[in-house]
């Protein structure tokens, strides 16, 4: 790892000059070409996102999460009024571009501009926006955005038996970083908790990265990507898990 040595010969941190602390993330809505993400309002959101979480018969997206399913509207929205209107997390509803309707939810959260890191979080993909490149795009859009406001260090974090969380970081170029182990009890389970990270040396190149695969030219007629984007993004992760 790169760093300096000081007069004594020990190793210490490379200088980091004329660092200014990024503003803090204020809930800007993004657009881009597939889909949109706005603040997430219940008022406006919570009946689009329950009708298209519903679609998920056996409550697989929220196996990982420490809340979820809601059998009911009410429910839904009840936990949307209090954990969602906050600014840490700062919650998003994933806008699909076709359809006009929310059909995910993500969070950017432990926003530290002192120190230049956030991490995104509180993914809750539903049936309609799983594996479609929306969902992509819309994880593109939120890591284009810390890092154009000057951060330095954009983190992901999922349960480590989650296979699809741990897949999808290191597809979107997070580095994998390490497991801390009992790292939390989550519905009376223990949770070991893999940690992945992309910065924002990295980030010109993940962005062509990602400029490339959303290209039209990297799809056919019937909407099939040519090349993976994990075949572009693998070449820039500085450790797999």
């Amino acid at each position: 790892m790169q760093h300096d040595t000081n007069n004594l010969g020990q190793p210490v941190g490379f200088v980091v000059s004329d660092w200014k602390p990024p503003p803090a993330l204020s809930g800007e809505p993004m657009e881009g070409r597939f889909c949109r993400l706005e603040r997430l309002d219940p008022d406006v959101h919570a009946s689009s996102l329950h009708s298209a979480n519903a679609l998920d018969v056996e409550g697989r997206m929220w196996t990982y999460l420490s809340y979820g399913p809601f059998a009911t509207f009410e429910s839904y929205r009840a936990w949307l009024d209090i954990n969602c209107r906050g600014s840490d997390p700062l919650f998003y509803a994933i806008i699909d571009g076709k359809s006009n309707k929310a059909v995910g939810v993500a969070s950017y959260k432990r926003i530290n501009p002192a120190s230049g890191s956030v991490e995104v979080g509180h993914l809750a993909y539903s049936p309609l926006l799983q594996r479609t490149p929306v969902s992509t795009e819309a994880m593109y859009l939120m890591m284009e955005r810390a890092f154009s406001l000057g951060y330095r260090r954009y983190e992901w974090n999922c349960n480590s038996h989650n296979a699809r969380s741990w897949a999808a970081a290191q597809r979107l170029g997070l580095s994998f970083e390490g497991v801390f182990r009992q790292a939390a009890i989550v519905r009376g389970r223990n949770r070991d908790t893999a940690w992945f990270a992309a910065i924002d040396t990295e980030w010109p190149a993940l962005r062509d990265a990602f400029l490339r695969w959303f290209s039209p030219d990297n799809f056919d007629e019937q909407g099939k990507q040519k090349i993976r984007l994990s075949a572009l993004t693998g070449p820039i992760l500085k450790q797999r898990g």
